[in-house]
Parts: structure tokens; C-alpha cells; sequence
């Protein structure tokens, strides 16, 4: 079974296509940006960050896991701390709740959600003075205490993309710092992304249960 879920209230997309990666001898599937993806099959989740985050969440007990991706939308705050007030920090809490709610609905348990956190690197330069990369890994950082849940991992910060690898059977995480020839590519889907929620963020919220 697996489940996917745009970040924002669009409802579902299309069923996520698979791939067989060779190099790790494992089925695979991509979470591309303002996802969440949801398993409890033995594959192998994938997503490139360059200043957006991923949460990758299991209950290992429940034999349920998951990623998403996401970036909060805006400006917002000073640009070290999440703000739990304005639209940006709504947005992040309601992508990581999504991911959360959709666990628990498929048996797992907050007591024994595994969590690690990736990405959040300096990588978009034409937002250097929003620190977005930063905001992005510190909300996450913030979100997490907040909740009582705790990081059992994370690679966040520093200025380079990164190619991120997830198991939810195991909860095995391979994390590829890509050079700066990827960032072209990185940085032309994250613009694109931020667009998309600078021009219709998301409205309402989620309870977390």
C-alpha cells in the first residue's frame, strides 16, 4: 500500500509511478516537492533538497513510514526562527501534520514515531537575505520539540543540495551531498515550487490526533 498527498488542499494526485534502482537493488519511489508519500511496502523513498526540508517518518512496529517535502512559502519573521503566527509557519506545520495524521490513520503510534529531518541547505542565492534554507531546517527543528517528538537523525544546513535516500522497513537513510553541477536543476523545480505557494498558499488546518 502506499498513499500520496499534495502538501497543500489540492486532494490526491496520481498514483505514484515506481522504478527499480539497480545500484541499491531496491524498488523506488520519488516525493517530489509539496508531497507526502505514505508506505507499507519495502521500497525505497527518494527526493533531491537543495533549501527545502524532508521529514521522514516510521513507526517501526506498525510497519508504516513516510516522507514529504516541502518549503515554507514566505518571508515571514526574521529569518532564524519560526514564527508559529504568520501564513509560512501554517503552511510548514500543516505539511508536516499531513504526513503525521496520514501515519496514524494507517496504525501508527505517536510514542513510537522515528523521526529524521534532511535539507535546509543555503543553495536558492537569489534568497540568500531570507536565509530560506535555514528557516526551512529550524521550523522543522521547532516543529518537532514542539510536538514532543523526537529526531532520531538529521543532515540540515550547510550549501549544498542533497539526494536523500529513505527506508521506512529498516529506517535506513543514505544521504548524497550532490557538487554544485546539480544545482541548476535544484534550484529551476525550487523556484518553481515557491511560485506555486507564493500564488495560492494553503488555507485552514490540520488536528493533530
Amino acid at each position: 500500500m502506499y498513499l500520496i498527498r499534495k502538501a497543500r488542499s489540492e486532494g490526491p494526485s496520481a498514483e505514484p509511478q515506481g522504478y527499480f534502482d539497480p545500484k541499491f537493488n531496491a524498488q523506488a519511489l520519488k516525493v517530489l516537492p509539496g508531497e507526502y508519500l505514505v508506505v507499507q511496502r519495502d521500497v525505497m523513498l527518494v527526493t533531491v533538497l537543495g533549501s527545502c526540508v524532508s521529514a521522514c517518518i516510521r513507526d517501526p512496529l506498525a510497519g508504516v513510514g513516510g516522507m514529504n517535502h516541502f518549503m515554507l512559502p514566505d518571508a515571514g519573521g526574521d529569518g532564524a526562527t519560526s514564527s508559529w503566527g504568520n501564513e509560512s509557519a501554517r503552511y510548514g506545520s500543516y505539511a508536516m501534520e499531513m504526513l503525521i495524521n496520514d501515519l496514524l490513520k494507517h496504525g501508527a503510534s505517536r510514542s513510537r514515531l522515528e523521526t529524521k529531518v534532511f535539507g535546509g541547505g543555503a543553495v536558492l542565492a537569489g534568497f540568500t537575505a531570507n536565509n530560506v534554507g535555514e528557516r526551512n531546517g529550524r521550523f522543522v527543528l521547532d516543529y518537532l520539540r514542539n510536538e514532543g517528538l523526537m529526531v532520531n537523525g538529521q543532515d540540515l544546513f550547510d550549501v549544498c543540495p542533497r539526494r536523500v535516500h529513505y527506508f521506512p522497513k529498516t529506517g535506513k537513510v543514505m544521504v548524497k551531498r550532490l557538487p554544485s553541477a546539480n544545482d541548476t536543476e535544484v534550484l529551476a523545480s525550487e523556484r518553481m515550487y515557491r511560485s506555486r505557494l507564493q500564488e495560492s498558499p494553503t488555507t485552514g488546518s490540520v488536528e493533530l490526533f
